[in-house]
């Protein structure tokens, strides 16, 4: 079953190495394989790596678009250990994320860790009113 994408005028998808870049017009992308697909708004470039759960997603984001993920692995371990010490009620959101890297399920991953950076966020922006 393909995937179908609706592009939005000048709405960029990535897809495997390449990116794409829609016209001035709607597009509708009907996408069958196994290549990885990320639209513009899911990526995070490094030098937006501000936090540590954004360097979370952005090392799982560089799992989903390797052609070997585990080269990422020791970092991103790494990096979730550090933040479990800071914040150990955090544990539990890493579970399910790790148990998706593990099976290879690295989109579904990337989607529970955008969960996670919009609660960091909640997180840092109650901090900051207080």
């Amino acid at each position: 079953m393909a995937l179908v994408i609706d592009l939005k005028p000048g709405e960029k998808i990535l897809i495997g190495d390449a990116v794409i870049t829609n016209d001035s017009h709607r597009s509708r992308l009907h996408i069958s394989g196994d290549a990885p697909i990320l639209r513009a708004k899911d990526v995070m470039k490094e030098e937006d790596t501000d936090t540590p759960c954004k360097k979370a997603y952005f090392l799982i984001q560089c799992m989903y678009l390797a052609r070997n993920p585990k080269t990422y692995y020791d970092k991103y371990f790494s990096t979730i250990q550090e933040i479990q010490h800071a914040a150990p009620k955090l544990t539990f959101l890493f579970l399910s994320i790790n148990e998706k890297i593990i099976e290879g399920l690295y989109y579904k991953a990337m989607k529970e860790a955008k969960e996670l950076v919009e609660l960091e966020k909640d997180l840092i922006d109650h901090a900051l009113k207080k």
